[in-house]
């Protein structure tokens, strides 16, 4: 099963046990940890190492920057000359992985040192004083950053730590706070798509009415017979259209509408021809590009089972008999005595 994956940023040498820490912490949670010195980052030979770091913090789940003394390594694409000073101005390999997974709007969580954000706080009332000399940081870049990310207007949590305990704890109360909000949401989709099948379905009775007084305005005339008709098709189309709707919100529908170019006609044309799970299966994998069915069958039989119960339930309201999986005969070889 796919698991959350987090990204941890920060500077190397001088956080190092603190990402041991949130490693082992992330882990015990569930999740996947994501740190460049453990090799959970590809590579791609063609550019510069710094930019794989960020294009793969644009594809975790969540990114936690921990913002410590040290300002860190220039990014690949910054022209300096010898050591940096400390009010030099340059961008970071760690400043560079935020504004990545910021730009996609993945969750961001920033710990700070207790110690820098109260210097950031005397920064402030200084920042034209370039003779004063801060003891917990080696670049004022360091409160560049802080600042930076105070000012965004959201996707900002700061929280100060002195112990490695106090980080896994308010992560923790993070975490869990993003997961109900995740619940939540689903629930609110869910109660809005539900208006949306409701007001579907009036906008189909309304134009049957509509059609009804069409027919009555234009062939007063029109005989009983003529009128039963009329009603008999209208009602044909808005139970056919109902039908589409319940069919359409099935999960292995719906997941093959959203994540493939597929229309739901396509859908009901092989749900109602398929003779076998197997047929379902083969369908599932020409539209997904799979070399074939059977990964499918053995990922419906082991990992999930309501698979079927799924597909059953999508060709009941298709008017469909339900179908089984058919085990293949096991063919053994005689071999004759001699």
């Amino acid at each position: 099963m796919p698991r959350p994956r987090i990204f941890v940023s920060s500077t190397f040498y001088d956080l190092k046990h603190i990402r041991s820490s949130l490693e082992s912490f992330i882990e015990g949670m569930g999740y996947e940890p994501v740190l460049s010195e453990k090799g959970k980052i590809a590579y791609d030979p063609d550019i510069p190492l710094d930019e794989s770091c960020y294009r793969e913090a644009t594809t975790v789940d969540i990114l936690v920057l921990i913002v410590g003394g040290r300002y860190g390594s220039a990014s690949s694409d910054v022209d300096l000359e010898g050591i940096p000073e400390f009010y030099d101005r340059y961008e970071s390999i760690t400043k560079k992985e935020y504004n990545a997974a910021y730009s996609k709007d993945i969750p961001i969580y920033v710990l700070v040192e207790k110690n820098v954000l109260t210097e950031y706080e005397t920064y402030k009332k200084n920042k034209g004083n370039k003779t004063i000399q801060y003891a917990h940081v080696d670049s004022v870049n360091v409160f560049l950053l802080l600042e930076e990310i105070i000012a965004m207007s959201k996707n900002n949590p700061i929280h100060q730590f002195e112990k490695h305990s106090e980080i896994q704890y308010w992560l923790k109360e993070q975490l869990a706070g993003l997961f109900h909000e995740l619940i939540n949401r689903r629930s609110e989709q869910k109660q809005l798509s539900t208006l949306s099948d409701k007001v579907t379905e009036l906008a189909s009775i309304n134009s049957s009415l509509q059609r009804y007084m069409e027919a009555v305005v234009s062939r007063v005339s029109a005989t009983e017979e003529e009128a039963n008709e009329l009603i008999q098709s209208e009602k044909e189309r808005l139970d056919a259209e109902k039908t589409i709707r319940e069919f359409s919100k099935i999960g292995l529908v719906s997941e093959l509408i959203e994540m493939q170019n597929v229309t739901v006609e396509e859908l009901v044309k092989m749900y109602k021809e398929a003779s076998s799970i197997d047929d379902i299966a083969a369908g599932a994998a020409k539209i997904l590009g799979e070399d074939g069915p059977d990964r499918l069958i053995k990922y419906w039989k082991d990992e999930y089972p309501k698979a079927i119960e799924r597909i059953n339930l999508a060709r009941s309201i298709l008017g469909e008999n339900p179908l089984k999986f058919e085990e293949k005969a096991k063919k053994t070889k005689k071999f004759k005595s001699k």
